[in-house]
């Protein structure tokens, strides 16, 4: 039995390999939006384009709303825990500490964002030129989103 387990398990890695092999050499992605191969997704279809779009939006605002219910009730949870603790005893809070640790935190994170300033800039620049490049993809993808989220 053990034998059988073992032979299904190089299997099944062999796939897995054999996937991520797959994929790299697809490149579906870099095709789709590369620069130097073509217009970005101008090349397909307007149906496929919002198609494209569609999909990878539904996608990622599906795993935003599960993911975001989990955070939110790990979050939550722990607060409410850590005030259940406050109150009974088990533990003490030193509230003085915390806020002197946050606002320590607020004043270094303050510094941090002056010298990114370039760089968000830089991001901001290129991330509105591929949005406008690909509008149909980018609608397709935010109307995706919005059926992802309320899925």
């Amino acid at each position: 039995m053990a034998h059988r387990e073992k032979d299904l398990e190089e299997e099944i890695y062999d796939q897995v390999v054999d996937l991520t092999e797959y994929a790299k050499r697809q490149r579906w992605w870099k095709r789709l939006f590369d620069k130097k191969s073509g217009p970005y997704a101008e090349k397909y279809s307007v149906a496929t384009q919002i198609a494209i779009g569609g999909v990878s939006g539904w996608c990622a605002g599906y795993i935003c709303q599960k993911v975001g219910k989990v955070a939110a009730s790990a979050v939550g949870g722990g607060l409410l825990l850590l005030q259940i603790a406050n109150n009974t005893g088990y533990i003490q809070v030193d509230w003085k500490r915390v806020e002197k640790d946050v606002n320590k935190a607020k004043k270094q994170l303050k510094t941090n964002t002056d010298k990114t300033g370039p760089q968000l800039t830089t991001f901001v620049e290129k991330s509105t030129d591929f949005l406008k490049k690909n509008i149909v993809v980018t609608t397709g993808f935010f109307g995706g989103f919005l059926l992802g989220l309320a899925s």
